[in-house]
């Protein structure tokens, strides 16, 4: 009896660590200390030595059972970009700049080609992100899990001026609602997707007209990153008031939680395109509009509230990036909530 063939495998955990190597390489910031396969990651803090009161923000998360389509496509290089993507959105929602990201893998058993796509897709989320890959841990759960199988999480550090910490404080009636559009249905809500669509291998592969390309195309597409969007807005002199991720929980749980007290946001459903994943979803399922607003992002990633003698510059500066972004509501005086219409 040895290891391996209690199903551990550590030539295997070598060769994947080589195979990501490049990946990582890809990502590495100048204050990156040390290489790959120490036991800790070191992040040189000298480039924040300038700001009045730094203060560190973090965020954690993983992919959630999106990860079943990529099992059934046998696709796993675009996971990784959801999982970055879940946590640097929420550090810059905070108005901080990721500056490092680890990651966790826990498999069945380590296929070191399908870890180094993993790994591939998470660096891809670094670099679109601005943030190092400074370490991570790919644990083989032998019994625990399938063989085939494995679960995603990502852990991010971020940095910003205490006086350019995002909180809310400051929106007020007749800021304005500035919505950044989603990729589609990033990485939320898709245990009711699988339901809806009874997800197969074969399901996956059915083309429809309406999306332009195929099911599994679609909802395989990763979460968009943001960190760049609202870096550009903040160097453009655009003070941005509260700032909301829409993940799970939809619309109703997360604009809520960058609003203070007396105010509402009230956001027209009608002010952008609905992408056409949420209506097939909607219609095939037969599901309540309620419910979608309440589960998913109906098109809109990241909203913003501004005021409004910036929205418009602010969806222009966008648009000169590649984003597209709307005036997709404004704030009102009232009991904090949000209203849709």
């Amino acid at each position: 009896m040895d290891y391996k063939k209690a199903g551990v495998d550590i030539e295997a955990g070598y060769r994947s660590v080589e195979l990501m190597k490049g990946y990582v390489k890809e990502t590495l910031r100048e204050e990156v200390l040390g290489s790959l396969g120490g036991f800790s990651g070191a992040f040189s803090l000298s480039s924040i030595k300038n700001m009045e009161k730094p203060a560190l923000v973090s965020g954690t998360d993983g992919v959630g059972t999106k990860l079943k389509l990529a099992f059934l496509m046998d696709r796993h290089d675009t996971v990784g970009i959801d999982c970055v993507a879940m946590c640097v959105n929420d550090i810059a929602c905070a108005g901080g700049e990721p500056l490092f990201f680890l990651d966790y893998i826990a498999c069945g058993k380590n296929f070191p080609e399908k870890i180094a796509a993993i790994v591939k897709g998470v660096a891809e989320g670094c670099k679109q992100a601005g943030a190092a890959l400074i370490g991570g841990e790919t644990a083989e759960h032998p019994g625990l899990m399938p063989e085939e199988e494995y679960d995603l999480a990502g852990f991010a550090v971020g940095v910003v001026d205490e006086k350019n910490l995002i909180t809310g404080s400051e929106i007020a009636p007749g800021d304005v609602l500035v919505g950044i559009a989603s990729s589609g249905v990033h990485s939320n809500g898709f245990s009711l997707i699988r339901k809806v669509f009874d997800v197969t291998k074969e399901n996956l592969a059915v083309y429809y007209d309406e999306l332009g390309k195929t099911l599994g195309e679609e909802l395989l597409t990763p979460t968009r990153i943001y960190v760049k969007a609202l870096k550009s807005l903040k160097e453009a002199g655009i003070v941005i008031k509260g700032c909301s991720h829409i993940t799970g929980g939809g619309f109703y749980e997360n604009i809520p939680r960058m609003l203070p007290e007396g105010v509402y946001a009230q956001v027209e459903k009608n002010s952008y395109p609905v992408p056409a994943i949420f209506r097939l979803l909607q219609e095939k399922g037969k599901l309540e509009e309620k419910m979608m607003y309440n589960t998913y992002n109906m098109g809109l990633g990241m909203i913003l509230a501004l005021d409004a003698a910036d929205a418009d510059r602010a969806i222009e500066l966008l648009k000169g990036i590649g984003e597209k972004a709307y005036v997709a509501g404004s704030i009102k005086s009232g009991e904090k909530g949000v209203v849709l219409c």
